[in-house]
């Protein structure tokens, strides 16, 4: 990706990459900015000032510049509730963003473009009123973005009362396959309306990238893109390293995490394919029965198993439960990427999180889908169903994944002849994502069509 590198340095375009301060959100988005930089353009990199602390591993070529939210000192742990944050955060991070532009442009650092993480349309607005152009990031795959743009519309109300639902260019999908805010609007209706409000003025925006590829979402990319004209697929984005290996500085995506070659080290005596990954991101929590039946349907089942615990869901695990064995492994926290790509996993118990979606996707690792809430039943449904990386287990009827599930999921997916094929199937998408990124793929196309349009832009 040199296309653009030769350019003079005075005349690079400048990048303000506004991220949302959740890790399942900065990351995709700062792997976006790398490659925005591999082809040129300069970025600065704004969050909240709370959050700032977590930027210390991001590239030294980033410049970093924070704004408000109106709790500087703690974030939303500080707000009465969520609705309250987002009201005032909404209100004060637009002065505060416009106070940024405003001193960046009179330093003569003027801003080509502001890139904002869809959680924050009001940002486009701030973007308008100086006259720069607005891109929105998508950090959910394009079905779920769709369903939510359906609500935008009018087209699906809530509270649903069917159990079966047909959309544009999307797959049959059930109740139970639904994003979680949908099926709680009666007792929670500020999310779903915080969600369904990152496409409020979505219309507006010059660009609408995606964190995806085309090949992954065909039909409802074209869909979309009559309606949407500048919207482009841009992803996968992760760390170059575990993906088209381009850059070697590349290996993490550069939020701060603490390092340890513990889990590494106990995969690396194991043989391949042996081993069961499971990790349900930084944010679900698990009930202490559900987190019983994983523990003992992980011990007793015939492989191996490293399992992330968070440390506030340590005490939910059975009492005596060993952290280390020769069975099992379960640490706090470990890179991902790392070991995904270990060649001792077999497969990965997982969450569902976008990110986790396209980082096994990316590597090749077949997946059990145990889902929790948000997107992630939705991106359960296409991984078992429609793109046929994993399976789904099953829940009782206390929404809970009992160990003989678990056991079976486990087998079905390391020895049986479904298996395979679910093998064969990710390796598949992996071979596709590689092309899509790869030069002269979809994604690369479109990345390097939105900064030469930052450059024609820059020039006039």
């Amino acid at each position: 990706m040199r296309e653009m590198e030769e350019k003079n340095m005075a005349r690079r375009a400048h990048c303000l990459v506004l991220a949302y301060p959740l890790q399942g959100h900065i990351n995709p988005i700062l792997q976006f900015s790398k490659l925005l930089e591999h082809q040129g353009s300069r970025i600065t990199l704004v969050t909240y000032r709370f959050y700032q602390n977590n930027l210390q591993r991001v590239p030294p070529s980033f410049a970093i510049e924070t704004i408000s939210d109106g709790f500087d000192q703690g974030g939303p742990i500080h707000a009465e509730s969520h609705k309250a944050y987002m009201d005032r955060s909404t209100q004060v991070g637009s002065e505060s963003l416009a106070e940024l532009l405003e001193k960046l442009g009179q330093s003569k650092n003027h801003v080509d473009c502001v890139i904002y993480d869809s959680f924050f349309p009001w940002a486009l607005d701030v973007a308008k009123s100086f006259g720069i152009m607005g891109a929105v990031f998508l950090t959910q795959n394009m079905t779920v973005n769709s369903i939510y743009y359906h609500v935008h519309l009018g087209k699906l109300q809530v509270p649903l009362t069917e159990h079966e639902f047909s959309l544009p260019s999307l797959p049959k999908l059930q109740l139970e396959d639904m994003p979680s805010f949908l099926l709680t609007y009666v007792e929670h209706p500020y999310y779903l309306d915080f969600f369904v409000d990152q496409f409020s003025n979505i219309d507006k925006a010059d660009w609408v990238l995606c964190n995806t590829f085309y090949e992954l979402d065909k039909e409802v990319a074209n869909w979309i893109t009559k309606i949407w004209p500048k919207f482009r697929n841009i992803g996968p984005n992760i760390p170059s390293m575990f993906l088209d290996k381009r850059h070697e500085d590349d290996k993490d995506y550069g939020v701060a995490q603490f390092e340890s070659e513990e889990c590494i080290e106990w995969l690396n005596d194991k043989p391949k394919g042996s081993v069961v990954y499971v990790s349900f991101g930084s944010i679900a929590m698990l009930g202490g029965e559900q987190m019983e039946e994983l523990a003992y349907g992980l011990n007793e089942c015939s492989n191996y198993f490293l399992w992330v615990v968070r440390a506030s869901e340590e005490i939910k695990l059975p009492r005596g439960f060993e952290k280390k064995s020769e069975k099992g492994l379960i640490v706090t926290w470990c890179s991902q990427l790392k070991v995904l790509a270990h060649e001792a996993i077999g497969c990965f118990v997982t969450h569902c999180g976008w990110n986790s979606t396209l980082e096994t996707l990316c590597i090749g690792v077949p997946t059990i889908a145990i889902p929790h809430w948000s997107d992630q039943t939705t991106n359960a449904k296409l991984m078992a169903d429609v793109w046929k990386i994993g399976i789904r287990a099953q829940t009782n009827e206390k929404k809970i994944v009992r160990r003989e599930t678990l056991k079976q999921c486990i087998r079905d997916v390391m020895e049986s002849e479904e298996g395979k094929v679910i093998k064969s199937n990710v390796i598949q998408w992996k071979t596709l994502a590689l092309k899509a990124i790869g030069e002269g793929g979809s994604s690369y196309q479109n990345i390097i069509e939105f900064t030469n349009n930052l450059f024609c832009s820059q020039a006039s």
